[in-house]
């Protein structure tokens, strides 16, 4: 097989995966608490921020 480069973006940017990963820890966290919606804005926050940390790192 010839080796051939894809033109995908899909992994030129891992650190968007930050946000869903965020999500679910966040609702793995409201279900613990017994809190759901503040357990997502909490993950979606996280991933967020732990999303930007990775750009200004990359750089």
């Amino acid at each position: 097989m010839k080796n051939k480069k894809h033109n995908c973006r899909c992994h030129s940017k891992p650190g968007s995966l930050f946000i869903p990963a965020g999500v679910l820890l966040g609702l793995g966290i409201g279900f613990l608490t017994g809190n759901i919606p503040a357990g997502l804005f909490i993950g979606i926050g996280a991933g967020f921020a732990l999303f930007g940390v990775s750009i200004l790192v990359k750089k």
